[in-house]
């Protein structure tokens, strides 16, 4: 893919750096800023985009930090505004369905199920919505408020919705069991607010793309991360900040596995039991075949989750 592709197109991800990049001027990319670090030892700022496909990519690794240094991190979830409007057609991308076979590509690359038809079915006009919808869905719960983001992403990267509407986010946080009454409220009010912080905050530390990582520790010393990495990158940031840090073990049992992410990617899988990636899809197939698991498929690879999970 060339250069200018890449630069002028947010929605068109680099595979080599692993990042969807904004079109919007950034600042300064200095490892170092003002932010300080609360409560655990090391603070994470996650600047993200619900349809961000690189930032689907990065959940095997997240997923896994969150089990061995969950009692060192906490992890903030903010939102970078990755596609405002189609407004720009710019690159080669003018239209939705420009966007169609690169999701596909990239789901390719990072063996997580992405449905590029999304764009030629039902595409988005713009992922602010569904960004808003996640701050609001932060003022009632920070867990609900991911389990929130993870339903999102399943339904715009798997089930093809578009979630930009209101019916689908509505679904989605029934799921994850906000108030959508509530949510509605500070989506249409606060929510914006707190979003435009969000963007602000992002322009004053130099955010460029997405996923963007910055690991901070209580004295505010910060190392990123930008682009989808490999699992190491996100640990050595950790022990760079806190050489303490200490890693939790955990089973890696299927059915605790599961319990704790009631779904789960042959990837996600494979990263999180250190099964090698073939075999956990064979494990996988053998749990659905044995009705331990239900198995969704689409063009681009399936998606296992616990029978009667609600999420």
């Amino acid at each position: 893919m060339n250069n200018e592709t890449t630069n002028n197109n947010p929605l068109i991800c680099d595979i080599e750096t692993g990042m969807c990049e904004t079109t919007g001027e950034t600042k300064d990319n200095s490892s170092q800023n003002t932010v300080k670090s609360i409560e655990k030892s090391i603070k994470l700022i996650y600047y993200t985009d619900p349809i961000c496909s690189s930032c689907w990519g990065i959940e095997p690794q997240l997923r896994k930090l969150k089990l061995e240094y969950g009692n060192a991190i906490d992890m903030e979830y903010r939102m970078g505004g990755l596609l405002p409007d189609w407004s720009y057609n710019s690159g080669g991308i003018g239209k939705p369905s420009d966007v169609a076979s690169h999701w596909d590509e990239v789901s390719l690359h990072y063996d997580m199920p992405i449905d590029g038809d999304l764009w030629l079915e039902d595409p988005l006009d713009s992922s602010y919505p569904p960004s808003i919808a996640l701050k609001a869905a932060q003022f009632q719960d920070q867990n609900k408020a991911q389990l929130f983001m993870r339903e999102i992403r399943e339904m715009v990267f798997l089930k093809k919705k578009n979630i930009a509407k209101w019916e689908h986010l509505e679904t989605a946080a029934k799921k994850v069991g906000l108030n959508v009454e509530q949510l509605k409220t500070d989506f249409e009010g606060k929510a914006k607010e707190a979003f435009a912080e969000d963007l602000k905050l992002g322009k004053k530390l130099g955010v460029r793309g997405f996923p963007t990582i910055f690991f901070i520790d209580q004295a505010g010393h910060t190392e990123t991360v930008y682009g989808t990495r490999p699992y190491a990158f996100y640990e050595i940031a950790i022990l760079k900040l806190n050489p303490n840090a200490t890693k939790s073990e955990y089973s890696k049992n299927w059915e605790t596995l599961f319990s704790i992410y009631p779904s789960l990617t042959a990837k996600e899988y494979a990263e999180l039991s250190g099964t090698p990636r073939n075999e956990s899809e064979e494990i996988l197939n053998d749990l659905s075949k044995n009705g331990k698991l239900q198995k969704t498929t689409t063009k681009n690879g399936s998606i296992w989750t616990m029978k009667n999970s609600r999420i």
